[in-house]
Order: structure tokens, then sequence, then C-alpha cells
């Protein structure tokens, strides 16, 4: 069971209700000390991941080779603009429902943590990514739906089939995953963590989305090359 999207789902509820009770009062203030506090914590379950791996080259030829696909394809904008065309198709009268549901579905979804937080969920029953990621979602829900309004709230929706969907599919295919191949795997998804704790420390900008094809190789070249090197 995806607990931790359930989880997720809630906070994303909870937030939204608190957001709109609030209304505007939310200030700019509060909202970068939750992130610097956040940011810090993601740093951290981020290294730990990281230093899992039972091979270094695997881990920078993986990084290195998906951060170069990923900008080679353009990842971040194909994502971009299929956000876009999905709040084109989903033209409404009620702009402002509208707006603030695809707007908080993109952020909740379209990220590293939501993906690699259902992977290793479903892989090893793991939810540390998972509830981070809610209590982070949880906060942002506050000043997003006392601007947006109770569309926000419903993008918890979206949480629950695009994680829940991630996480039972990982389940299915657990005995696919190797102990190497899921150590490789926890270590190249931390160093993509650490570049979110980054980027919410506002220590600099890191496009980890464009690094997300890096997971992929981790898993290529742990079965194809793990006996070799």
């Amino acid at each position: 069971m995806p607990i931790g999207t359930l989880i997720n789902a809630g906070a994303i509820i909870l937030g939204s209700l608190l957001g709109l009770m609030l209304g505007g009062r939310f200030s700019d203030r509060y909202r970068t000390l939750v992130y610097h506090s956040i940011g810090l914590c993601v740093l951290v379950i981020g290294l730990h991941m990281a230093l899992s791996f039972t091979n270094i080259l695997i881990l920078v030829f993986s990084m290195l080779c998906g951060a170069l696909c990923g900008q080679l394809v353009r990842l971040d904008d194909r994502l971009t603009a299929a956000g876009n065309a999905l709040k084109h198709r989903l033209g409404s009268k009620d702009a402002r429902f509208t707006d603030g549901f695809v707007t908080a579905s993109l952020l909740f979804c379209i990220g590293s943590m939501a993906i690699l937080g259902s992977i290793d969920e479903g892989i090893r029953g793991d939810r540390t990514i998972l509830l981070t990621k809610s209590i982070l979602d949880g906060f942002i829900c506050i000043p997003l739906a006392s601007t947006y309004g109770i569309g926000v709230l419903f993008s918890f929706l979206s949480i629950l089939l695009y994680q829940g969907g991630i996480t039972l599919l990982a389940g299915q295919a657990q005995g696919l995953f190797t102990e190497p191949i899921i150590a490789q795997l926890t270590s190249t998804g931390g160093l993509l963590i650490m570049g979110i704790g980054i980027n919410l420390l506002e220590l600099k900008t890191i496009n980890v989305t464009n690094m997300l094809p890096s997971l992929v190789f981790a898993v290529l070249f742990t079965v194809f090359f793990s006996g070799w090197i």
C-alpha cells in the first residue's frame, strides 16, 4: 500500500485548508524560514542516501550520462510544456480554480522527490523521502492556497494517482532489483535529493529535473558493468 502517498495527500489537504483560513496573512519571511529548515533536512537525507553506493565509478558515470541525456532532450522544458498542455486541456470558466489545481499538481508531482520517494517506498518500503516531501508540500500549500483558492486542495487527487501508481509499479517489479542495483539507485537518488536541498537553501540553482535520467543509467551500468569494474 502506498502509505507515504496517502500521508502526502493528507498533508496537502491540511495545508490547503490552513491556507484558505489564513488568506494572505502568510508572509514571505515565514515561508523562507520553512524552506530553509526543510532544505537542511533534505540535504542530510540526500547525503545519507548518497553514501550507499557500492561502486563510485558507476555513480559518477550515471550522473554524468544522465545529466547530459536530460539536457540533450531538454527534459525540464518538455515537462513544462506538458504541464502547459494539461493546463490548456483543463480550461474552465473558473480560472482561479484551474490555475490553482494545475499549478499545485505540477509543483507536487513533477519533481525528483515524488519519483524517488515513490520508487523507494515500492522497492524498499522506506517512506523517509515521501514523509519529508509531505511536510514540505503541506507548508507550501499554505501560501499557495491563500493565493489560488480551493483548486490547490484538489491537487491531492493528482498525488494519489501519480505517486501511488509509481509505488505500486515499483513494488510489482521489486524482484528485478538486486541489492547492488538498489544500492546504486539509492546513492544516485541521494545526490539528486541533495540538489533539491541546495535549491531550497538558495545556495545555487541546480536543474535536478534534467538529471533524472541518471536513475536509469544507474540501473543499466550496474547490470552490465558491476562485474567488470
